[in-house]
C-alpha cells in the first residue's frame, strides 16, 4: 500500500470525474482510486435497495485497493444510499449533497433561497432541500434532464444548449418569489456547463453566485483527511476501474477529468 493517503471515488459512471478533478486540486498529497459503475447506470431508474447494494459493493471494492476514505461522487447514491451506509462503512464516507448545501448556505443571507439544478432522481429525493434546510437555507429544486445527454455529447456550449439552459433557469426562478442567493449545481455533469450557465444566469438574474458541489465536496474531504492537503511535489497516482464499457470510459472521461486517462480496469460488483 502507498505511504501516501489513498482516496476512493465512486460514481455510477464517469460524471464523478469532475469531483476527482477538484480532489486533485485540493488534496495533491493523496493517491486516488476511481470506480465508475458503468454496467448499472443510470442509477436514477434503480430502486433505493439496488442503489444501496451497488454502493456498498463499490465501497468495499475501493477499500480492497487501499482506499482509506471514499467519496460518494454520485448525487443519487449520496441521497439514497449514503445515509444507511455511513455508520457501518469500514472507512469514512463523504457525499456530495451536504457539502454543496453548506457551501450555498455559507454565502447566502439568513433565510435566503438556493436554486438547485439536478437530475430528476435527485430532485425526487428532495435530498438537497433537506440538506439546505439543515443548513438554514430554503431551496427550490429544478430537474434539468437534458443537461446530462448534452454534456455527454460534448454540447457544453452553443446556442441550443444555451436556449435549453435559459428555459430551465427561467422555470426555476419562477418557483421562488425572491431572487436566489445561490444556484447549486447538483449533478456531477453540470460543472462542464458552468461557463455557459454563468452567462445565462447573469443575463436573466444578474450576479447570482454558482456553487459547484464538486468543489465543495473536495473542500470537505480536505477537512476529513488533512494529511493529504500538503503538496509533496509527487504526481498523484490514479487507478481507474469501470464495471463495463472501459473503452468508452477512457474515451469520454478526459473531458470530465481534464487530463488523459491511460488505462481503465474492469471489475464486477455483482459477485
Amino acid at each position: 500500500m502507498s505511504e501516501r493517503p489513498v482516496i476512493g471515488v465512486f460514481d455510477s459512471g464517469f460524471g464523478g470525474l469532475t469531483v476527482l478533478r477538484e480532489l486533485l486540486k485540493h488534496l495533491p498529497g493523496a493517491d486516488f482510486v476511481y470506480l465508475g459503475d458503468t454496467a448499472h447506470l443510470p442509477y436514477g431508474s434503480k430502486s433505493q435497495a439496488m442503489i444501496t447494494r451497488y454502493t456498498h459493493a463499490a465501497i468495499f471494492e475501493l477499500v480492497s485497493h487501499g482506499a482509506q476514505l471514499v467519496v460518494i461522487a454520485c448525487n443519487t447514491a449520496s441521497a439514497l444510499a449514503l445515509p444507511s451506509l455511513q455508520a457501518s462503512a469500514p472507512v469514512p464516507l463523504v457525499g456530495v449533497i451536504g457539502p454543496g448545501a453548506e457551501a450555498a448556505a455559507a454565502i447566502a443571507p439568513a433565510g435566503g433561497t438556493a436554486v438547485v439544478l439536478a437530475t430528476e432522481a435527485t430532485v425526487a429525493s428532495h435530498a438537497y432541500a433537506q440538506a439546505c434546510a439543515a443548513a438554514g437555507l430554503s431551496a427550490v429544486e429544478k430537474a434539468c434532464p437534458l443537461f446530462v445527454p448534452l454534456v455527454e455529447e460534448g454540447w457544453i456550449d452553443g446556442s441550443i444548449t444555451e436556449q435549453i439552459a435559459e428555459v430551465y433557469l427561467r422555470e426555476a426562478l419562477s418557483l421562488t418569489e425572491e431572487m436566489p442567493a445561490a444556484i447549486v449545481l447538483g449533478c456531477t455533469h453540470y460543472p462542464l456547463l458552468r461557463p455557459l450557465l454563468g452567462r445565462v444566469v447573469e443575463r436573466i438574474a444578474g450576479n447570482v453566485p454558482i456553487v459547484d458541489s464538486a468543489e465543495a465536496t473536495a473542500r470537505r474531504t480536505a477537512l476529513v483527511l488533512p494529511d493529504a492537503v500538503a503538496d509533496t511535489g509527487v504526481e498523484p497516482a490514479i487507478r481507474f476501474f469501470a464495471t463495463d464499457s472501459a473503452a468508452k470510459f477512457a474515451r469520454l472521461g478526459p473531458s470530465f477529468l481534464g487530463r488523459a486517462i491511460e488505462h481503465v480496469e474492469t471489475v464486477d460488483l455483482d459477485g
